[in-house]
């Protein structure tokens, strides 16, 4: 066993595997509906039904060399996706769920998908441009790219249910810690304050919690094969506690992965390799 899908109970604090796999799986979003997880593996994106768990691969036409940036749309009805086939650095699409072909979303590269808004309107994502890491907002009709941040390595967004805040990891104040941010660019917060190395944020569906992600301190961006931990805030901040420890890293959480009632969430869990 590579890769281990597994979800987390909250009520019971239980782990249960959903799919094992000697293939390199990543990022597990929960389908709106709650019967299927999507996932990539090896530069596509496959879709694990829960109710007879297999990797099920999805037509993504030229889009071969898929990245762990994908997700769902808030009405189930479209799946977004970073890869970089057609530019040769990572590019964001859209395509129906069942598959077809991509329509290109972002033109400047390279661009990395992290969020959708809950009204379906707006994506957000991270963008290297002129070698700075900031976050992108994307008007998805009126294809206008509206930058949020400056300074540091900023990552990882993904709104609210309400769609007030958007979350995100930085290391404007040292080491990477979590950070929110009003999606016009207002009233920025700091919202973990400590050693910890700490990335992918993801409001609970319920606005009560924010999941995150912890490396062990002095840890450089978010390699895969690390020994960390997961941990759940309160959304308004404090009440931080560690759910577990896991070998893992990059693409354990890497997008928004709650189940749709918020009492679950899919996460990757990894097995050394010798």
């Amino acid at each position: 066993m590579r890769s281990s899908l597994e979800i987390y109970d909250l009520a019971s604090a239980e782990c249960s595997v959903v799919l094992q796999s000697e293939m390199l799986i990543e990022a597990p979003n929960w389908s709106p509906d709650g019967r299927w997880l999507l996932v990539n593996g090896e530069g596509r994106l496959y879709r694990v039904p829960l109710d007879a768990p297999a990797l099920e691969m999805i037509d993504t036409g030229l889009a071969t060399a898929c990245n762990n940036d994908h997700g769902i749309s808030p009405d189930g009805s479209e799946i977004v996706l970073s890869d970089k086939t057609e530019t040769g650095e990572s590019c964001i699409y859209t395509l129906p769920v069942a598959g077809g072909t991509p329509e290109r979303i972002t033109d400047t590269v390279p661009s990395y998908w992290h969020g959708w808004s809950p009204d379906g309107k707006t994506l957000a994502y991270v963008g290297r441009r002129d070698g700075a890491y900031n976050l992108y907002t994307m008007d998805i009709a009126a294809r206008t790219e509206t930058l949020l941040t400056s300074g540091g390595h900023n990552d990882g967004p993904d709104y609210s249910p309400d769609g007030a805040w958007i979350w995100f990891n930085s290391d404007r104040s040292g080491a990477s810690q979590i950070w929110r941010i009003r999606p016009d660019g207002r009233d920025l917060e700091m919202m973990t304050q400590d050693d910890w190395t700490s990335w992918f944020p993801h409001p609970d569906p319920t606005g009560a919690h924010v999941l995150y992600l912890n490396y062990a301190p002095n840890t450089a961006q978010h390699p895969r094969d690390r020994d960390v931990s997961l941990w759940l805030m309160r959304a308004s901040g404090g009440g931080h506690r560690k759910l577990m420890d896991l070998f893992g890293g990059q693409g354990t959480i890497n997008v928004p992965c709650w189940s749709p009632d918020g009492r679950h969430f899919a996460f990757m869990r990894y097995a050394p390799q010798d």
